[in-house]
């Protein structure tokens, strides 16, 4: 019994020696790794107190967004001060900090809050939490043309005075626009006065398409709508517009609307009226030419005349007087269809309105080819069943579809047409007949009545008769009067010598 008793003891010293060996060894082994290894933070029970504090914290996206697009506040409430007061003060405290970090990307974003079906104010709210109030402006409220040309005239004189945060923000500026076509070009168009006056870089533009067709958005990789207003959504898009897109060039093209007489017309923001310039036919000395105007402006995607315009012009007149049945894209796209079938549209084959009649009865279209040598214009032919004349520069038109088509080589050749981009210095110009035969151009299944290919045009609308005429610019229609005493209403298209610049979404 002692011998076995003895034996037990021994064996069971031997196992508790062995069971302290191999904890002594695993201890032995956590404390390499912890040498070689860094502490996991959920382990946090394991580590000191004083070696948590000093592990990174982890970014959250809001704050990685927030820190490349924020602009200092010293900045904010300059350019704020320098747009209320139209330039006359641009500045509030000491006139710079030179400790200050200009942003990655700072930016500014327009959005119109008429847009998306109503959807700009909850947009807007998220765009100021995750950026500054000072950074999102309503363009009805605020015009782009003050912030171009007092808020960024504040960062350019800052930066003359020897501010580099100031100088690297402008450098660095890109701006986003939320809203349709008709919002994208009126603020590309308050861009455009950097050129004029020589200002230095161009702020490239991305877009939160929010319109109805969202053309200039769907040619730039921007998608066809923006339908949701929830903030990770909105984050995925200004993370898109700072890291995910890069510049590009976008032709623009000026177009001054030349009338015989003073006549109350409600042109849109894209156009602006000028100094008179007297038509060829008007005698100097003759008192009627004190009775003319000129209005001029820019567009990006198309110009049309015709009944698409008619149609574009009664959506926006009802959507403005009964803004609650506009809720969003498809329901646009559905009362807009309504509204086409409406107006006759589809019914114009076979109808005596004057209105619905080709515009060939009102318009003459005369062109310059850029193969051209001599300069001169060329009268254009417009087919009696025409109801619609665009002008496109991109090749989406009506949401997305390309009524110019892809022409074959041969075709081509034969009418001295060239591949269509939006940078070329050329206009594609096509006809609509109708309702059916655009419903038809709309899904893809045939061409519009592909009418010439030209870097400049002139179209004159004469009131023999129509008492009016339809045209729109980018989206933004309008109603024209025209004059029944002979004198016609001028139309001038040439293109702006330098390029805007757009954002390509990746």
């Amino acid at each position: 019994m002692t011998e076995q008793r003895l034996q037990e003891e021994e064996l069971q010293e031997i196992s508790s020696q062995m069971i302290t060996d191999l904890s002594n060894a695993k201890d032995l082994t956590h404390s390499k790794e912890a040498d070689s290894k860094p502490v996991p933070l959920a382990d946090r029970n394991a580590v000191a107190p004083d070696t948590v504090s000093a592990l990174p914290k982890k970014q959250s996206r809001s704050e990685y967004l927030k820190e490349r697009v924020l602009i200092p506040e010293y900045l904010r409430k300059a350019v704020l001060s320098a747009v209320e007061s139209k330039g006359a003060s641009y500045i509030e405290g000491r006139p710079f900090n030179q400790d200050a970090q200009a942003p990655a990307a700072p930016l500014f974003v327009f959005i119109n809050p008429k847009s998306g079906g109503r959807m700009g104010p909850a947009l807007q709210k998220h765009l100021v939490d995750l950026i500054s109030a000072e950074q999102v402006f309503d363009p009805l409220k605020t015009s782009p043309s003050d912030i171009v040309r007092h808020g960024l005239g504040c960062l350019e004189k800052l930066a003359k005075e020897g501010d580099d945060c100031a100088r690297l923000t402008r450098e660095r500026l890109r701006i986003l626009v939320a809203g349709g076509d008709g919002t994208v070009g009126w603020v590309l168009g308050c861009i455009g006065e950097l050129h004029l006056e020589d200002r230095g870089t161009i702020p490239p533009v991305g877009i939160i398409p929010l319109g109805t067709g969202n053309d200039l958005a769907r040619s730039f990789g921007w998608g066809k709508s923006f339908s949701s207003a929830h903030r990770s959504g909105v984050k995925k898009w200004l993370l898109k517009a700072t890291e995910g897109s890069t510049p590009c060039s976008l032709d623009c093209w000026q177009v001054e609307v030349r009338t015989g007489a003073k006549l109350r017309v409600a042109f849109p923001h894209a156009l602006k009226p000028q100094q008179h310039i007297p038509l060829a036919d008007e005698d100097a000395n003759n008192s009627a030419a004190d009775d003319s105007a000129s209005f001029r402006g820019v567009f990006y995607n198309y110009f049309s005349i015709g009944m698409d315009a008619q149609v574009a012009y009664g959506f926006h007149e009802l959507r403005n007087k009964a803004p609650w049945i506009a809720r969003g894209p498809v329901s646009n796209k559905i009362i807009y269809s309504g509204y086409t079938c409406w107006q006759g549209w589809f019914c114009t084959p076979c109808s005596a309105n004057p209105r619905a009649r080709g515009v060939n009865k009102v318009l003459r279209l005369h062109i310059q080819r850029k193969q051209s040598t001599t300069g001169d214009w060329e009268e254009v032919h417009i087919p009696s069943s025409v109801r619609a004349v665009v002008i496109c520069n991109l090749q989406s038109y009506g949401g997305g579809s390309n009524p110019w088509g892809l022409p074959t080589a041969k075709s081509m050749k034969k009418k001295g047409l060239v591949d269509a981009k939006s940078d070329d210095g050329l206009l594609e110009v096509f006809g609509l007949r109708n309702g059916w035969d655009t419903a038809f151009i709309m899904i893809s299944l045939l061409t519009a009545k592909r009418l010439c290919q030209a870097e400049a045009l002139r179209l004159e609308l004469q009131g023999n008769n129509r008492s009016r005429i339809y045209m729109q610019m980018d989206g933004e229609p309008w109603r024209h009067p025209l004059n029944s005493d002979g004198k016609p209403t001028i139309v001038e298209i040439n293109r702006v010598p330098v390029q805007s610049t757009m954002l390509v979404a990746k």
